[in-house]
């Protein structure tokens, strides 16, 4: 009897360890995926970009396509002027060359929709994944306004515009410029002082710096730079080393 308790028990352990493993296997795993982000410099196309060949692919006046290198053609993004906040929607379109400095191309009508400043026009990419929760706020979608798209074209927005420009003008070109360049940021300071050795090894930059964002993040950047020639100079010699997600950023 003592013998047949234990052979019953025994069977029983088995059955409940197959169990509990089978559960623990069939247990979905959850994952938040973050979607792509840049900020920086927009490029607003023209046609003298593309026959000097700096850009090797158009885009019309009035189109809501973007060009993006890091992002795949037909990904929905959220194009914001970071400047005053101004958002709206877009499409990436097929790969395309363009200086490794701006993190984008976009149409004159984008620029016209974010009210662009051309003397900065820094402005943020986020990619839309189809997965996400995305309020779209006050953003403009094609849907909304493609009938206005094909029977206006944007040089007669850009006369109508013209007189409200002047007069701003002189408020944007108060906006200060003071930016940053964002190599990458580190959970420890000792990893973000390899990678500053190695700007200076393999590149000409040879004041690279360190900052403390908090306990947990070392941030490796560049300057600040009170111009766009510095700043664009900086940012081209640091892309040689090709870097993950280089951003610019703007100083408070």
């Amino acid at each position: 009897m003592f013998y047949k308790n234990i052979f019953f028990l025994l069977i029983f352990l088995i059955i409940t360890n197959c169990t509990t493993g089978n559960l623990t296997n069939n247990k979905p795993s959850v994952s938040i995926i973050k979607g792509y982000t840049n900020k920086g410099f927009a490029l607003v196309y023209n046609e003298n970009l593309f026959k000097k060949k700096i850009i090797n692919k158009k885009i019309e006046e009035r189109s809501l396509m973007i060009f993006q290198k890091n992002l795949k053609s037909q990904t929905q993004v959220k194009i914001t002027n970071i400047l005053n906040g101004k958002s709206i929607l877009a499409t990436v379109g097929k790969n395309s060359k363009y200086p490794a400095f701006n993190n984008s191309v976009i149409s004159p009508r984008i620029a016209l929709e974010l009210e662009l400043n051309l003397n900065q026009p820094y402005v943020e990419i986020l990619e839309i994944l189809e997965n996400s929760i995305f309020i779209a706020g006050k953003a403009k979608t094609f849907e909304e306004e493609k009938s206005v798209a094909v029977k206006a074209p944007v040089n007669v927005i850009n006369i109508n515009d013209l007189n409200k420009s002047k007069k701003k003008d002189k408020k944007e070109n108060t906006i200060n410029f003071s930016y940053t360049v964002k190599i990458a940021d580190f959970y420890f300071k000792d990893t973000a002082s390899m990678m500053l050795n190695r700007i200076k090894l393999e590149s000409s930059i040879k004041n690279p710096k360190i900052q403390k964002i908090n306990d947990k993040k070392y941030r490796v950047y560049l300057g600040p730079f009170d111009n766009i020639y510095s700043l664009q100079k900086s940012y081209n010699d640091i892309s040689i080393l090709q870097f993950e997600n280089i951003e610019i950023i703007k100083n408070d």
